[in-house]
């Protein structure tokens, strides 16, 4: 299966967050935390009527992931799970996402709560969240399930996914 795939960013994402360390890992994590979209300004028209919405979905490049891991050890656990059963950030393809809060939108700039990436993060796409769609109240969280706490809002980035500080992570297990 050869495809090559090239996405464009559309924008960069600005946080207040320099360092992978002690950085919110999900938006619940920053719910007062600011960002904002700096958008592509040849793609404004594009966000015409984004304003209606209460909550966008942000897709963005991991940029600062270099390499991945098919098991890990996730912030809200002390077992390891196969990738593709976290949210952790040395994937296969480091995507990520996050449903925050839209503020505002002023020119290019769309201004939003809920900021839990690094400043500089590229932007791939903006989806609008539809609660119609995307709520689901009968959804199963597997091994999540089992950490029913408010103490996992709160849990914070370590550098167990900096490749930077940790050169254990690669493309293999």
């Amino acid at each position: 299966m050869e495809t090559t795939i090239r996405y464009q960013p559309i924008g960069i994402i600005r946080t207040p967050f320099e360092n992978i360390g002690g950085m919110p890992i999900q938006p619940h994590g920053a719910a007062t935390t600011e960002g904002v979209i700096e958008l592509e300004p040849d793609l404004l028209p594009g966000l015409k009527d984004i304003e209606g919405f209460s909550h966008l979905i942000l897709i963005y490049h991991l940029h600062k992931v270099k390499g991945h891991k098919l098991y890990v050890v996730p912030f809200m656990d002390d077992k390891p799970h196969g990738i593709f059963a976290t949210r952790a950030p040395v994937r296969p393809n480091p995507i990520g996402m996050s449903i925050v809060k839209l503020k505002s939108v002023e020119g290019n700039l769309v201004r939003f709560v809920g900021a839990d990436m690094l400043d500089g993060t590229p932007l791939i796409d903006i989806k609008p969240f539809f609660n119609q769609f995307d709520n689901r109240p009968d959804a199963v969280s597997g091994w999540l399930d089992e950490k029913k706490n408010q103490e996992i809002l709160k849990i914070k980035s370590d550098n167990r996914f900096d490749t930077n500080k940790n050169p254990g992570i690669n493309r293999c297990k």
